[in-house]
């Protein structure tokens, strides 16, 4: 089978699991879900999870998308406009209710660029995935990268500690600072067959990210959804839901990036949560516990 034709069913079903697996935490909440197609060529599956026991909104989609590849990539890559290609990936956002329980982020992806001839010319993997906690409990952060450092280790140990600096690097909010948006997590792009690591060595690299995601926060759900709260503590959530917002719609390339191509506005954007708040020039009292996620905000080492 090709790397594609293993891909594509494996995105599918992590989809299934996966929300099969927050709608059995939820308890209340079922996914809503939206097939769409592409009018240059494939489509996808959008499902919607809201106002629910646990989770406030959350998204988990799968796309499979192929075609002529438009101009704004064209151009991205270098390559002749009459390019054509394949994109295939799973991208998840799961906004909670309880602010002690963190947001999480993830997209696993591959990309195929065609030659004239209809072989491969180039291909490619990328994803990952990050947690934004709002209020901070260390051993959450331990648990998320110590299960994604596990996954990588097989492949490399080198990977984890590269992939989890990219994440630091990526996630942050440049025009606040450089404040980073969640503690990280891994993320990395344009993995490429060579001849250290061949295609398929790289597919099972993505697989093994994939099926740890569940492992990686559905645990910290558990321990944490049922603590009670304040509306102080939704206060500080709404705010800090605020940063999530700047950053996607101004850093992030994905959403970025489908914006530019006339991407479906309704699955690019359900990254953002139900309510968000900005006030001026806030500050949290010092020594209060949301100073202290301020912190955290900052690169460490969260496994050794």
């Amino acid at each position: 089978m090709t790397i594609k034709e293993q891909f594509i069913p494996f995105i599918q079903q992590l989809q299934n699991e996966i929300c099969s697996a927050v709608e059995a935490m939820d308890g209340k909440a079922k996914f809503r879900e939206d097939r769409w197609e592409r009018e240059g060529g494939g489509g996808g599956i959008t499902r919607i999870i809201a106002d629910g026991n646990v989770f406030q909104k959350g998204g988990v989609n799968t796309s499979v998308v192929h075609g002529k590849l438009p101009a704004v990539m064209a151009q991205q890559f270098n390559v002749p406009g009459e390019s054509s290609f394949l994109a295939a990936g799973i991208s998840l956002v799961i906004h909670p209710l309880n602010p002690f329980v963190p947001t999480v982020h993830a997209n696993f992806r591959y990309f195929e660029l065609y030659a004239a001839d209809g072989s491969i010319a180039d291909s490619w993997f990328g994803g990952g995935a990050d947690l934004t906690p709002y209020y901070i409990f260390e051993e959450d952060g331990v648990h998320f990268h110590r299960t994604f450092k596990e996954a990588c280790d097989p492949f490399g140990t080198e990977l984890y500690p590269q992939y989890k600096k990219h994440c630091d690097e990526y996630f942050v909010n440049k025009h606040r600072n450089n404040e980073a948006r969640g503690i990280g997590g891994i993320f990395y792009d344009y993995l490429r067959p060579e001849p250290s690591r061949t295609a398929e060595q790289l597919l099972q690299f993505q697989f093994a990210n994939g099926n740890s995601m569940i492992d990686a926060y559905l645990p910290i759900v558990a321990k944490r959804k049922d603590l009670p709260y304040t509306e102080e503590n939704v206060h500080w959530q709404e705010y800090r839901r605020g940063r999530y917002v700047e950053f996607n719609l101004i850093h992030d390339r994905g959403t970025l990036f489908g914006l530019k191509t006339n991407g479906r506005i309704e699955s690019i954007l359900m990254s953002l949560p139900a309510r968000a708040r900005w006030e001026y020039d806030f500050h949290p009292a010092a020594g209060s516990p949301e100073a202290e996620l301020l912190e955290y905000l900052k690169p460490r080492e969260w496994v050794k």
